[in-house]
């Protein structure tokens, strides 16, 4: 088992800035990949970002990459989202997950690859 907690959303301001956190606990040494999700309102599940918990690859969706910065503290258990330049279209839950499955790290821009999830932090940007 994996408990994966998010914490460090909120209200911004169009072109601000938040940093979200992800502790991870548990059966952390079985993770390979984490990844970031967001969902708005009456739409589905969206791929963020991930990063290989291993090598530290990373990749991003195209609305948020340059924008957007995935981390880890191994050491910690616990990764980061760094958000710069928001827009009002950030505006959604956004929840961590762990993935224990040795699959293509492509692969894990699916939801479906991803066995663990946060409960989700609440990250609002207003015009």
């Amino acid at each position: 088992q994996v408990q994966l907690v998010e914490s460090g959303g909120g209200l911004v301001q169009a072109g601000g800035s938040l940093r979200l956190s992800c502790q991870a606990s548990g059966r952390t040494l079985t993770i390979y990949t984490m990844g970031w999700f967001r969902q708005a309102p009456g739409r589905e599940r969206e791929f963020v970002t991930h990063i290989s918990w291993r090598t530290g690859s990373t990749s991003y969706a195209g609305s948020v990459k340059g924008r957007f910065t995935i981390s880890r503290d191994s050491a910690k258990n616990t990764m980061y989202l760094q958000m710069n330049s928001l827009k009002p279209e950030d505006t959604a839950v956004y929840h961590c997950a762990a993935s224990l499955r040795q699959v293509v790290f492509t692969s894990t821009t699916s939801p479906d690859t991803y066995d663990y999830w946060g409960q989700g932090t609440q990250v609002t940007v207003s015009s």
